[in-house]
Formats: C-alpha cells, structure tokens, sequence
C-alpha cells in the first residue's frame, strides 16, 4: 500500500521538479506544468499518462486506475488509488510522468544515475 510520503521525497529531488500546495493539496511541477497531483484526503494521486494509453491502462486494472473527470479527459491524466498501488509503482509512476515534461537528455540523465530505476 502506497502512501503521499512514499512519493514526496521523490517529487522534490527529481531535475526542475517543485513542490506546490494548490488549495491545500500537493502537486508537483516541472515550470508551469503540473505532472502530479494528489488529493486533499491523499488518497489520490493523479499524474500524466498518455492519452492514447490511458484506456488500457484503466481497463486493465479498474480497482487501481481510474479515469480523470469530463473536464479533464483533454489532458495526459489518470487517477490512481494510493491504497491499490505498491511504493515502487507509485514511485514509477511518478518519474514517467516526470519524463513526459522534461527534456530527453534530462531522462537520460536520471536512467544512467538510477539504473535500477525509482525502486
């Protein structure tokens, strides 16, 4: 079972990452953009993932992922219970959709740092 503190260390020390509380919940930003986002209750964890995927990814594992509301459907996101999800998944979970706002060379840069990935 995953919790908020399994990723909020991670969140912070990933390259051009900051944390930020939006009405009382913690997102996690590369600039503008926000990759991260959980719940007030943090029970939540929203995150980027790419649209076209995203349907498998909820099909596939509906009591983990679910998908974002109506007004969020035109975005790269999906929700994910905290509770469903291992401390290693959630943490993956996370650097992807890191690696989805960064450059290349800074992707590249955290695969040959971290070879065993975010474990």
């Amino acid at each position: 079972m995953a919790v908020i503190d399994d990723v909020r260390a991670l969140g912070t020390e990933l390259e051009r990452s900051y944390p930020v509380y939006v009405r009382g919940r913690l997102k996690f930003r590369v600039g503008q953009i926000v990759y991260v986002a959980f719940s007030l209750d943090e029970r939540v964890m929203g995150f980027g993932y790419p649209k076209e995927e995203r349907a498998a990814l909820v099909g596939g594992d509906p009591h983990k992922f679910q998908m974002p509301s109506e007004s969020d459907l035109r975005f790269h996101w999906v929700h994910a219970d905290l509770a469903a999800l291992e401390p290693a998944e959630a943490r993956e979970l996370v650097v992807d959709a890191w690696r989805m706002v960064v450059p290349q060379k800074l992707s590249r840069a955290y695969d040959l740092a971290h070879p065993g990935g975010p474990g």
